[in-house]
């Protein structure tokens, strides 16, 4: 009877451990990397200001002419204006990255 027991806690062991690496290798590769892109996207919104240009996530390109709690207004070419909600705004291009010159080599 006893040996019966021990196997079946033995059994379990060999169940538990797997399900358990496989809730940490979830949590490693999916849910931390979201966690963090999106505190990063919140930092994001709350420092751009005015003057800005930024890009939205359906790839409208414009400059930052006004902004409330909730949205931007913001200056397409040729002057027109759209209101766009802050989530919908995915990169700010005054901050973009410009390649760099190699004045070293010239």
């Amino acid at each position: 009877m006893t040996s019966m027991v021990i196997l079946q806690s033995t059994n379990m062991l060999g169940t538990l451990v797997p399900m358990v690496l496989i809730m940490i290798v979830f949590y490693f590769f999916m849910i931390r990397p979201q966690v963090k892109k999106a505190k990063d996207h919140k930092k994001l919104i709350e420092e751009l200001k005015k003057g800005d240009k930024i890009v939205t996530t359906a790839g409208i390109h414009g400059k930052i002419v006004d902004l409330n709690e909730t949205t931007f207004l913001i200056e397409v070419e040729g002057g027109t204006k759209i209101r766009f909600d802050k989530s919908a705004v995915s990169l700010d291009a005054t901050k973009a990255v410009a390649p760099k010159i190699d004045t070293a080599k010239a």
